[in-house]
């Protein structure tokens, strides 16, 4: 469905209890909403789910690039306040856990919870030559010039070798994804420099990571986790970049367990 909020057409999906407190899932850079499909079941069984699509991913507007983080954390605000919707948990993943981040750190009062999956809070200067070579790739080639590579980064082998059909959806997703979409986000992403901040967060926070995770490691988990005072921390061993679909179950039961353990009665 479709909805206009902070000036730009979002799409979005709104499911669940109407009574029941929202849980808002943000996808990673190249993603979509579809991303979060093996959780979609178990949420809906506690929580009223609201997942979108980040300005200029599937379905939602794309603008002119470059954005920033903020613009994006104003994108989701935007969506909230649409709905009338004053409070929520976060769940974000890579890009999605730094728009939670840039909220959290300007909008604390609209967050009940934080998820900070698999995502960092700064993008060091030595990663900038990679940033200007993906967003160059993608403006001369196009998506399928950073489809291998990404896959090998949000992947185990193991999982590449199955090829479940989730993996097909997340193939396909990341190149429908918006050239000038994925240039404006990773304009965003490769400024991220939340680090130093995080100790005002003061929301309770959990840090889930793939153990293996070359995209955003765990020594950038355990950074987080160092930062938020009280968060915890669940790695899920022999994971790469998406531990929300290569390690579904696992993902979700550490997820739903902080979740139900934060929410008001």
């Amino acid at each position: 469905m479709f909805i206009v909020a902070n000036g730009i057409r979002t799409n979005y999906e709104l499911s669940g209890k109407k009574d029941d407190p929202v849980v808002v899932l943000s996808h990673s850079l190249a993603s979509s909403l579809k991303m979060w499909e093996p959780q979609m079941e178990i949420l809906r069984s506690h929580f009223r789910v609201l997942r979108y699509d980040i300005r200029g991913h599937g379905l939602t507007e794309t603008t002119s690039a470059p954005y920033t983080l903020e613009q994006l954390g104003e994108d989701a605000i935007g969506l909230l306040n649409t709905f009338g919707i004053d409070k929520v948990h976060w769940v974000g993943l890579s890009m999605g856990g730094m728009i939670g981040q840039a909220i959290a750190l300007n909008h604390p009062h609209r967050l009940m919870s934080l998820s900070l999956c698999d995502t960092s809070a700064r993008i060091p200067d030595e990663a900038q030559p990679i940033w200007d070579e993906r967003i160059e790739g993608v403006r001369k080639i196009g998506m399928k010039s950073q489809l291998e590579t990404t896959m090998e980064r949000w992947f185990t082998p193991s999982y590449l070798n199955l090829n479940p059909p989730m993996l097909t959806l997340i193939k396909e997703e990341f190149l429908n994804t918006s050239p000038e979409g994925y240039i404006g986000c990773a304009s965003a992403i490769r400024r991220l420099n939340y680090l130093d901040r995080l100790g005002e967060i003061r929301l309770p926070t959990l840090i889930t990571v793939g153990e293996d995770d070359p995209a955003t490691p765990l020594s950038a988990s355990e950074a987080i986790h160092k930062q938020i005072k009280d968060s915890r921390l669940i790695i899920l061993p022999a994971t790469r970049h998406l531990s929300n679909v290569e390690r579904a179950e696992a993902f979700n039961d550490h997820l739903l367990k902080f979740l139900k353990s934060v929410s008001k009665p």
